[in-house]
């Protein structure tokens, strides 16, 4: 059924869709079974009805919203057959309770699924409530399959959330909730107890004040349940549970407590519902439940964005939901405790929403999925897409589980031993077949053994299975033990067979598979070889310190040098074991360990366990001198010294420097763990404040023969100066101030003392200026805050206002500015624009006379009593207006006041009004392509008080989609006025969901209803020989969802095509008048000087579809086309005229010779007779 021919349906054969079975338009309004408009949703569930002959016919239950063509039957009963006088699609049952009723307009249904169970037929909608918000609230309503009056329909509200935060349904599905979700529904503050075989409804909801939307269950037995109790509150309570009216009739017209009627009904006796499960005649009908008794549900999960479908399977007793969304995605949902989204359908991803039927097949195993135009049949599950356990159980999927013995993913159903211990791992429980652990964990690279692998979920082997190891390329038969069959016994490879240990390592890691059956790999890891010999390369300095402190347990050889795996074979005070780094022959604690730039100074060191090296001279050096080695002095039995190195260096203040020592007979390198601290006294002190600010313990000093910071040795013959020469001011931030002062003045410069303490005074323009301390920069910066500039009687001229800086030192230092300070009064004269919107964000210009006075930092702006952000500082100011609070508009006309420090302000009175904020009545089109380019035309009010229109598009997509990450694509309107404005729709990104707003400066309109839709589709366009009186057609899907053909182009090369139709599968276009330049800049450089690309330009979307030519024209020279042409027509002209001649001659021959014949003739015949009538004389 659909909305084509109003709603008209056929009968088709479900093996063959194509095979219609039943089909007449000739049946007049009975035959009307779904609405005329395509935004009406209908529903429908199959049954039987019962004639008084007890036959049964096949009958249509349809739930229908209303359309404006429509008829106002909430349910009806469609035949599927000719009966009697009913012809196929009839409605055979008149009850006017919900048929034929006032209210269908008033409540505004909207159907989204219908099912039947336990000979109940139910219908889930979403309407109002009758009122004036149109607040939409989700009910579902129950009737008996049997009753052929509708006596029994009820509506119960469902709740989706305590608060209905989700309140509008838009799809649902029936279905058994499996062992593991019935647990989680069953509890007494929940739903009592609930089986696995249990029926479950599962809704998806949305909201009306969020784009969020969550899935919410409802018990079908605590549906009844509560529908039994509002029914026996209205036969038998007069609608009163607890003294709270529970239920009313929605579609009555009278007012008043209706069920209060029914106690009037059968001489008073208490009514069981059970007695009448589907209503009678004399009971009242229809009834609804009231919003303090609606069934409320917790979403089990809220998502953003919309989900329009839903479907729900069981598998190993786990529920998994299947959720379309508006985007076109179906995603996979594990309803356990914690409901969690664990993957998506594969399946093309259009853009379209995924329309609220979401139906398996009937083996369980395939999903089809509806969107506007295209149903996709795909599998449930993707199991074998997996090819190991780690990507398996990764995917979460509750159908999926690695199948150890046979080393492939697959539903359990399909492993031949899942029903043994730790053959068949199931995925959402994330664990593989693991390696614990090797004994012994680890071994030398120069030695062989067998190793004990624990796993301890190895599945328990039969006798026939064959079980090996393979490290690297080394294959060795493998064993289990018979006490602990999760241990693993095998051969380690031979040192040969190991890979040589990497630069820069001490080990190696051997890849470690275990296998049954030779190809199955049960699970792998590594096992490392460590190379004693190797670990002295992770620090040279040193080498038996490296060695001994290794975690494979190395021994060092003083005597050889070298490093080894521990052994008692070799012993002595030459060998240390591991972890006795304390016993290695080292050098340590050099002294000094500050060290200046520039200057030689002699270290001292201790050694110690050089018992072996007593004979041995050494020699030193570091990497910092390259090439250059000293030798080492030995003062005593365990002290040493060298006289240093002279280091140059001046990238920063301080920096490590490491020394070798080596054994000057072999050069070996004995351990140093002698480390100092090179320092530069000149870098980061350039003056003598900073040098004397210097730590102590470097020694700098001011030279000032140099005028530079240095080592104290390096100033030989001078003395540093007690003090630092006079300040040097070398900048004023600002250059001018107000005559009241209160604002800070930067003085920067050198010299300006070495602690805060040292400032003594400062002057501004000779006006006492107060340091502020905290903000003091040793020597360079000095910042305080300047005092009025004392003002004379008004009757007397003002005096300098300008001066210099001067900063005085403890000490009698005192160093005066070259720049003045000035001191003068800003004077603001005018404020434009005088107007802006209520929401703010009006950017305004204050133009008037020393508006530059004092910094940006400095100055405050107000709009009346709202605050004006200061953007931008200098003979002008500009600032961004705040939001007025006020609920007058226009406001009265305010004054703009700035604000300079403390003491100084300036203003222009009734400057500025802010006016209620722009009104958007409407827009269109609603709609545009991924690529975006489209114009949106948006109409209004108020839009000339806007300075920034922009089109804002955010992502508003699923919170787990593949694009996670938020996006915002932002177009500026290129047309206003106060009623219009003007926007390309911006180009998005595919596959997301998106939430479009306008921005006018601070005020923020969403443009409800505008969708992102995806880009057209454009069918391969073979190459075609056109001509200017051509009819192209293109081919394709999408045109028409976010395009017309008055906006639509097409170029072939350079030249325009006229758009004659956009159809969604079909453009049609004339060919351009004039054949196009070959050589346009949209000619193809790959295409020969014939070949044109047709391109369609939607927006900012460019498609070439296709080639097209024009006829091939002969293009041969004119001075070759003259001859040929010419020559033969003279020729043809010439013969012509001789032949004329020769036929005209010809011809007055043959005429004079006729003419002598006749005058011949003529003058036989006188002759003749004339010698015949004398005869007759």
């Amino acid at each position: 059924c659909g909305s084509v021919f109003r709603g008209i349906c056929s009968l088709r054969n479900l093996s063959n869709v194509e095979d219609q079975i039943y089909f007449s338009d000739t049946n007049g309004e009975k035959s009307y079974v779904a609405s005329a408009e395509e935004s009406v949703s209908v529903v429908g569930v199959m049954s039987s009805y019962s004639t008084r002959e007890s036959k049964k016919l096949p009958v249509f239950l349809v739930g229908k919203g209303y359309g404006s063509h429509d008829s106002t039957k909430l349910i009806a009963t469609r035949i599927l057959e000719d009966y009697s006088e009913w012809v196929y699609f009839d409605s055979i049952v008149e009850a006017s309770a919900v048929q034929a009723n006032p209210f269908v307009l008033r409540y505004l249904h909207d159907f989204r699924f219908a099912f039947k169970e336990g000979g109940f037929v139910y219908f889930l909608f979403s309407r109002t409530l009758g009122v004036q918000d149109n607040k939409n609230f989700t009910f579902i309503s129950r009737l008996c399959e049997k009753d052929q009056n509708y006596y029994s329909y009820t509506e119960l509200q469902l709740n989706c959330s305590a608060s209905n935060k989700y309140n509008k349904a838009q799809a649902a599905f029936v279905g058994t909730p499996g062992d593991v979700l019935a647990q989680n529904l069953t509890g007494p503050d929940k739903y009592g107890t609930v089986s696995a075989s249990d029926k479950v409804l599962f809704v998806t909801f949305s909201s009306d004040v969020e784009t969020s939307s969550a899935m919410c269950m409802f018990p079908l037995k605590s549906i009844d349940d509560r529908m039994r109790k509002i029914l026996d509150a209205c036969y038998n309570q007069e609608g009163f549970i607890d003294q709270n009216l529970a239920a009313y009739s929605p579609y009555s017209s009278k007012s008043g407590n209706l069920c209060s009627n029914n106690n009037n009904n059968n001489n008073n006796k208490k009514i069981r519902v059970e007695e009448f499960p589907c209503g009678a005649e004399f009971l009242l009908s229809p009834l609804a439940s009231k919003p303090a008794f609606a069934l409320t549900s917790e979403p089990s999960l809220v998502r953003k964005g919309h989900m329009t479908a839903v479907a729900v399977s069981v598998e190993m007793e786990h529920a998994v939901a299947f959720l379309g969304n508006a985007n076109g995605e179906v995603l996979k949902v594990h309803l356990s405790a914690h409901p969690e989204m664990y993957g998506r359908v594969p399946s093309e991803v259009t853009g379209e929403k995924v329309n609220k039927n979401l139906l398996f097949d009937s083996s369980l195993q395939h999903l089809y999925i509806t969107t506007e135009k295209k149903i996709t049949k795909v599998p449930v599950q993707t199991c074998h897409l997996k090819t190991d356990c780690q990507s398996c159980v990764s995917m979460k999927d509750p159908y999926c589980g690695w199948c150890v013995l046979e080393g492939r993913c697959t539903r359990k159903q399909d492993c031949s031993r899942s029903e043994e211990n730790n053959t068949w791992l199931w995925s959402p429980n994330q664990a593989c077949v693991q390696i614990e652990a090797f004994r012994p964990a680890n071994l030398s690279c120069r030695k062989t053994q067998q190793v004990e692998i624990t796993i301890p979920s190895l599945p328990r082997l039969r006798r026939d299975d064959k079980l090996q190891c393979v490290f690297s390329s080394f294959e060795t038969e493998a064993v289990t033990l018979n006490n602990d069959p999760v241990k693993v016994v095998c051969s380690l490879p031979s040192p040969e067979q190991i890979p040589r240990t990497p630069a820069q390592q001490d080990y190696v890691s051997v890849p470690v598979r275990v296998l049954v059956n030779e190809t199955i790999e049960v699970t792998s890891g590594e096992y490392r070889f460590y190379n004693c010999a190797a670990t002295v390369m992770k620090n040279q300095n040193t080498p038996c310190i490296s060695c001994v402190t290794s975690q494979w347990g190395c021994q060092w050889n003083a005597q050889d040098h070298s490093c080894s795996d521990e052994s008692d074979a070799v012993s002595g005070d030459h060998v240390i074991k591991p972890q006795q780094p304390e016993s290695c022959p080292q050098f340590e604690s050099p002294n000094p360990p500050l060290i200046p730039v520039g200057h030689q100074i002699p270290i001292s060191f201790q050694g110690k366990n050089l018992d072996i090296y007593k004979d041995s001279t050494f020699s030193i050096g570091t990497e910092r001198m390259e090439r250059v080695e000293l030798e080492v002095v030995k003062e005593e039995a365990s002290k040493f010294k060298f006289p240093g190195f002279r280091f140059e260096y001046n990238q920063q203040q301080e920096v490590n420097v490491s020394f070798h020592i080596k054994e000057r007979e072999t050069q070996r390198k004995i351990d140093s763990t002698l480390t100092v601290v090179l320092y530069d006294c000149m870098t980061g002190r350039e003056d003598c404040s900073l040098c004397k600010h210097a730590d102590a313990k470097y020694d700098c000093v001011w030279c000032s023969s140099s005028g530079k910071c240095v080592y104290r040795e390096l100033c030989k013959g001078q003395e540093e100066p007690a003090l630092c020469p006079d300040p040097q001011i070398t900048e004023i931030i600002p250059r001018y101030g107000p005559l009241r002062g209160g604002i800070p003045v930067t003085i920067k410069g050198t010299n300006m003392g070495i602690t805060k303490e040292d400032i003594k005074r400062i002057t501004v323009a000779g006006v006492e200026c107060a340091h502020l301390e905290d903000r003091y920069s040793v020597s360079t910066s000095v910042v305080c805050e300047i005092g009025p500039k004392r003002t004379p009687p008004t009757d007397l001229p003002l005096g300098n206002t300008d001066g210099q800086v001067e900063i005085e030192l403890k000490g009698g230092g005192k160093g005066t500015s070259k720049v003045l300070f000035t001191y003068r009064d800003p004077r603001a004269t005018s404020v434009h624009p005088s107007k802006g919107p209520a929401a703010g964000g009006t950017v305004i210009t204050i133009q008037g006379d020393f508006l530059d006075t004092a910094t940006k930092d400095d100055v405050r702006v107000s709009v009346g009593t709202v605050p004006c952000e200061v953007l931008s500082f200098g003979e002008g100011i500009t600032c961004r207006t705040g939001r007025y609070q006020g609920s007058k508009f226009p406001s009265e006309p305010l004054t703009v006041t700035v604000w300079y420090g403390k003491n100084t302000s300036t203003n222009v009175s009734a400057a500025f009004q802010y006016f209620d904020n722009p009104k958007i009545a409407d827009y269109k089109p609603k709609s545009s392509f991924f690529c975006g380019g489209r114009r949106i035309v948006v109409f209004g009010s108020g839009f000339e008080l806007i300075q920034s229109a922009m089109m804002k598009v955010v992502s508003s997509s699923d919170e787990d989609s593949v694009k996670a990450t938020s996006l915002e694509f932002v177009e500026t309107a290129f047309n206003k006025n106060d009623t219009v404005l003007e926007f390309d729709s911006p180009p998005v990104s595919d596959g997301e969901s998106f939430r479009t707003f306008l921005q006018l400066d601070n005020m923020m309109e969403e443009l409800k209803g505008f969708d992102y839709l995806s880009n057209p589709h454009f069918d391969n366009f073979s190459h075609t020989v056109i001509t200017d009186s051509s009819i192209i057609i293109v081919t394709g899907r999408g045109f028409s969802k976010a395009m017309s053909a008055k906006e639509a182009e097409v170029f072939v090369g350079d030249a325009s095509c006229q758009v004659n139709t956009l159809q969604d599968d079909k453009l049609i276009l004339y060919a351009p008048a004039s054949k196009p330049s070959a050589r346009s800049k949209r000619h193809r450089r790959d295409a020969t000087d014939d070949l044109l690309e047709l391109m369609v330009k939607f927006g900012h979307g460019r498609w070439v579809v296709g080639l097209v030519s024009y006829p091939k024209k002969d293009d041969i020279p004119l001075l070759i086309i003259i001859p040929a042409v010419i020559l033969p027509m003279l020729l043809f002209i010439m013969i012509s005229i001789y032949c004329y001649r020769r036929k005209s001659r010809q011809a007055e021959r043959e005429y004079e010779k006729v003419k002598h014949q006749l005058e011949s003739l003529e003058e036989s015949v006188r002759d003749r007779c004339k010698k015949e009538f004398t005869d007759l004389m």
